[in-house]
């Protein structure tokens, strides 16, 4: 042990602090971090949620600012088949009903990813030099004005800004047993979903243009509550720490924890310590915090592993949720029975996303992620099959419709919620933002181009594949399995330092289970 620590403080120097301080006093830090290590090693769940409720209480806050995206998402799926939409922007008639053609289906639903990653970009660069709070709510500020604009153009960045930036800050503020929390994000998502379902079955009977203006409008019911939540809530301490702003650090970890829960967990100043000693380790690894350092050493993994995450989110076949009521439309069903199956598939979805909570506690990420993997692959070739029987039969259409529900749950309680929990672990500290946003940002790519095929696909006067959609995505599912079984790694009970040293040594991504209780072990933890 006092090996190893000799030749960490060698490697790391200061450890973030200026570098003519004593080597006891650098000697005292690394200690601080041994011991936060340990101590956070030793907690059980029941005690982080103890000792850390208002870590947990900010975290829900915040994660309420996707609500925003799940229900805008929807939004844009949903009106390609909602009445008062197409009547007001239909350029074609099928079966006597106007309807949007193939392309501008493509326009619409795509637009607003190029407007994201361009918002995004730009977010990478301000949190870094801003932080967390001033940039989320000056984003929040600008989204009361584009809620406006989106009555007549479409605009997401300022809602994909939101949730870049807190899921950065949840995987900086929240303890190895408590980083599950960071699946309420795709709670929020799944939440905003469901209540766009609502609305729009609300409004389903209207004809008018105010049939699909009045959802949009409803958006801003959100941007002031979250405004309130950015102005009081702390500013996150790793983003502290790597500014070297040490004291205010520590008082942002105060305002995290509880000094009322009697129990032996981290205090701020060595929770503090452990972040400058992993700060410390990343700086020895890279050269900087820019974009381009995200592709260069051990950080170029870590990249490929957050963006394939995020692209296997969407590769796996979700987008036939996104147009769930198109589809049960399409495969036979009345337009108020297609609306309504959409709110029971986003029930389902609710369900399946707080399942996923004790799931990823007890088995960790790799496993649950490989696991819906292999379901979603399975769930999606009977769809493709079903869809082979005759489309005139109305029990076709339900059996599609229940396996489509069936899709979501096994979705929602793995693959959708885990991407937020492996995307800020795999990146590392200094980096987190930039490489969230990269990675966020090839989802979004491919995004785009589900957007385009998607409607060619459905769309009755393009390809017309209806549920057969379903043996494309079942294809791309098998791709994204092999690569998960061969490069994503498990990353449960890991701290990122213990990350760092892990990544550094090349561990194979199928051994890094065993090599993390050896490197636990070396940085005195469990």
């Amino acid at each position: 042990m006092a090996d190893y620590a000799k030749s960490e403080m060698e490697k790391s120097g200061s450890y973030g602090y200026d570098d003519d301080k004593h080597t006891h006093e650098k000697q005292v830090e690394f200690v601080g971090a041994q011991n936060a290590t340990a101590k956070e090693h030793n907690l059980t769940l029941r005690q982080a949620l103890k000792a850390y409720p208002k870590a947990i209480m900010w975290s829900i806050l915040l994660s309420s600012a996707v609500i925003m995206e799940g229900y805008d998402t929807l939004l844009i799926g949903s009106y390609l088949g909602f009445p008062s939409f197409n009547n007001t922007f239909g350029n074609q008639v099928v079966d006597g009903a106007p309807s949007i053609t193939a392309p501008w289906q493509s326009a619409i639903t795509n637009g607003a990813y190029i407007g994201e990653i361009l918002g995004l970009q730009a977010t990478g660069y301000l949190v870094g030099w801003y932080g967390n709070k001033k940039v989320m709510g000056g984003a929040t500020m600008m989204m009361i004005a584009f809620v406006c604009i989106t009555l007549m153009v479409k605009s997401e960045s300022t809602e994909a800004n939101a949730q870049q930036i807190f899921i950065s800050f949840f995987g900086n503020t929240l303890t190895l047993q408590l980083i599950g929390q960071i699946l309420c994000v795709n709670l929020c998502w799944v939440i905003g979903q469901f209540i766009a379902s609502g609305v729009l079955v609300g409004v389903n009977t209207r004809t008018d243009p105010w049939g699909w203006r009045i959802p949009y409008a409803i958006q801003w019911i959100w941007p002031l509550p979250i405004i309130l939540v950015c102005i009081f809530c702390p500013e996150s301490p790793t983003w502290l720490a790597s500014h070297d702003r040490m004291e205010d650090a520590v008082r942002a970890v105060q305002r995290l924890q509880t000094n009322k829960a009697n129990i032996d967990m981290p205090t701020p100043h060595e929770t503090v310590a452990l972040l400058a000693h992993t700060n410390a380790i990343e700086r020895r690894l890279t050269n900087g915090a820019g974009y381009l350092e995200c592709f260069k050493g051990t950080n170029l993994r870590r990249t490929e592993i957050a963006v394939g995450a995020w692209v296997t989110q969407q590769m796996c076949g979700p987008v036939l949720q996104t147009y769930a009521i198109v589809f049960f439309e399409q495969a036979g069903m009345s337009s108020t029975n297609a609306f309504y199956m959409g709110l029971g598939l986003y029930a389902l979805a609710f369900v399946g996303t707080l399942l996923s909570w004790p799931l990823i506690n007890a088995f960790g990420r790799r496993s649950i992620f490989l696991t819906g993997l292999a379901s979603a692959f399975v769930i999606l070739m009977i769809v493709g099959c079903v869809s082979l029987g005759d489309q005139s039969n109305s029990r076709i259409s339900w059996a599609i419709g229940a396996m489509l529900l069936v899709y979501t749950f096994v979705y929602d309680s793995s693959i959708g919620p885990l991407t937020y929990v492996i995307v800020p672990e795999a990146s590392s500290s200094r980096l987190r933002h930039k490489t969230t946003v990269l990675a966020r940002n090839a989802y979004n790519l491919t995004c785009i181009w589900t957007g385009v095929i998607t409607p060619y696909m459905l769309n009755p006067t393009a390809w017309n594949w209806g549920a057969k959609a379903g043996f494309f995505w079942a294809g791309a599912t098998a791709l994204c399995l092999t690569w998960a079984f061969f490069r994503l790694p498990e990353t449960k009970d890991a701290t990122y330092a213990e990350l760092d040293l892990m990544y550094e040594r090349g561990v194979p991504a199928r051994k890094y289970a065993k090599e993390r209780r050896d490197v636990a072990a070396q940085m005195g933890g469990q």
